[in-house]
């Protein structure tokens, strides 16, 4: 934490050691300096300052003090549709935010969402713009990027577009609602495995008592093809998200959905 000393407000300042890093993270850096710089949503953590000195870089941004969302989902317990509702709305306002800017994320996932200290899931922030990429509409990407859990198999086949975040955005529906991740393994080959595949399922016990709606929408984010899953504005417009549907959880199935997030956690 930093204060602003004009005006007394706290900032977050990222203290990078240049010795420590080597050329990649430097231009990861720089890149996500400079798409922050040039975006401006409610929902995108703010960049304020960057300025090194000769042995550090400096990149001051707006703080938010409620943690990863990770760590709110296992200190809660459960995940109410509703909350999981109004948190995908905020992400996927960024996403479409993002992507009407010709902006591509990369790397959506639970510890990139952070909470302000009112913990209201309405006033999330995303972070992490290091591997976003500024992308030319129609163009393929071929980079293969991202977290496994959370990376879309086109991604994997080195031919791709923005709707990679929409997969994420879909895959972290999934894990908030039931504890565990639509495609799982023992290691990082077997979980990609799987993502090339891209088969799921909704038969673990605790999508019982989960709306039809959530499932529909969780399923129109993981269509497979890229070009016939829907956009993010095109999910904004989905029942589950408008209606922001309450449905009563089984405290016992809750109860799974945590255990099954804490033996989840990722590094």
């Amino acid at each position: 934490m930093c204060v602003q000393r004009d005006t007394g407000a706290q900032r977050a300042v990222k203290v990078l050691r240049k010795s420590h890093m080597d050329e990649d993270e430097k231009r990861m850096l720089f890149n996500e300096i400079n798409i922050l710089k040039e975006i401006d949503h409610p929902n995108i953590v703010k960049m304020y300052e960057f300025f090194e000195d000769d042995k550090r870089y400096y990149l001051v941004t707006e703080i938010c003090k409620g943690g990863e969302l990770f760590d709110e989902v296992l200190a809660r317990g459960k995940f109410s549709e509703r909350d999981a509702a109004v948190l995908m709305k905020q992400v996927l306002s960024c996403i479409n935010y993002c992507h009407t800017h010709n902006i591509v994320h990369r790397d959506l996932k639970p510890e990139n969402i952070l909470l302000e200290q009112n913990k209201e899931f309405d006033q999330i922030k995303i972070i992490d713009f290091g591997t976003s990429l500024v992308y030319e509409p129609g163009k393929s990407l071929d980079e293969k990027l991202g977290t496994p859990y959370y990376i879309a198999p086109e991604v994997l086949n080195k031919s791709y577009g923005p709707k990679c975040d929409i997969w994420s955005a879909g895959v972290i529906t999934f894990i908030l609602l039931s504890g565990v991740p639509p495609f799982n393994g023992q290691g990082d080959a077997e979980i990609m495995k799987k993502v090339r595949l891209g088969k799921f399922s909704f038969d673990d016990k605790c999508w019982a008592s989960i709306s039809d709606n959530a499932k529909d929408f969780i399923s129109k984010l993981l269509t497979y093809k890229q070009e016939d899953r829907v956009s993010a504005a095109e999910a904004l417009k989905h029942p589950w998200i408008t209606e922001l549907s309450t449905v009563a959880v089984d405290e016992s199935l809750a109860l799974g959905a945590l255990s099954n997030l804490k033996n989840f956690k990722t590094d």
